[in-house]
């Protein structure tokens, strides 16, 4: 997939690099003292959470989210495949007519990207990509780790700020207070959105749902009770499961960008497979 100048990625870097420098060289320094014990733990610490952060946002920019072999054909004899995605008018499997293949399970169609996607989330404009089943974990993980950086950054300012008020007042008002106004502008409001963002898809996650899912599962749900019955997303394999399906079976692992558990995105264990399981051992 090929990808050229995204400003969206430039805006996000120059904001990692600006919001680092002030953190360690300003707020570090002026708060701590950046030769001091208490202020390598810190510097140390809050590079150790930018790396990680910087590494998961690179991996979620350009691995590639998910592609749909040009060989696949869905088999509705698999009786490993419960379930079958059909179209909602005319109850025919889902075909994509621009990519002229069919769709596999959760499989949607970006019109960005031009291509279908395997358990396409949605587009991002902020990594200039899709997230989708290879680079969802990652994506994720990049959320949880800004959240922190964001969180970290902002005590250290406000520290930073509380020390300055007591020792050199003129000072700080003349020499820094451009760099901590536009700090607290940047770090606020990112604070509070992606919070909000890494709370939406905490909530997705142990739902076992992608976005476009959510959306799909609403109109679902209202259909179902016009016509006095009950939508259970079919993925739903209880909120444990669900966890170590999209970040992996070992809890050591969920904020590391490995993703090695996923498979080939081709096909995905529903909630009919252990009814199924159950069923068949009786």
């Amino acid at each position: 997939m090929k990808r050229g100048f995204s400003f969206s990625v430039t805006v996000v870097v120059s904001a990692i690099v600006f919001i680092y420098y002030c953190t360690v060289f300003i707020f570090i320094d002026r708060w701590l003292g950046l030769m001091t014990s208490p202020g390598i733990m810190n510097a140390v610490a809050f590079t150790s959470v930018a790396f990680m952060c910087v590494l998961n946002y690179a991996f979620s920019i350009f691995a590639d989210p998910g592609r749909v072999p040009s060989s696949f054909m869905p088999d509705i004899e698999d009786p490993e495949v419960p379930i079958h995605e059909i179209k909602r008018k005319g109850g025919d499997l889902r075909f994509c007519q621009k990519c002229s293949c069919f769709k596999p399970p959760r499989a949607h169609h970006c019109r960005v990207c031009k291509r279908c996607i395997l358990r396409m989330d949605h587009h991002c404009i902020w990594i200039n990509n899709c997230v989708g089943h290879a680079n969802y974990k990652v994506f994720f993980v990049f959320v949880v780790y800004a959240v922190i950086a964001c969180v970290y950054s902002l005590v250290l300012l406000v520290g930073s700020l509380t020390n300055d008020s007591i020792n050199d007042k003129q000072q700080t008002a003349d020499s820094f207070r451009i760099a901590y106004v536009i700090s607290g502008l940047l770090l606020v409001p990112l604070s509070i959105a992606l919070s909000v963002l890494l709370g939406w898809h905490i909530y997705l996650i142990l739902q076992n749902k992608t976005t476009i899912e959510y959306h799909e599962g609403v109109r679902a749900t209202r259909l179902a009770e016009k016509g006095g019955n009950v939508y259970k997303h079919p993925y739903d394999l209880g909120a444990f499961e669900n966890l170590t399906t999209v970040l992996g079976p070992s809890i050591f692992c969920w904020i590391c960008p490995i993703s090695r558990h996923i498979g080939n995105g081709l096909r995905f264990r529903t909630a009919y497979d252990k009814i199924s399981t159950s069923s068949t051992s009786k």
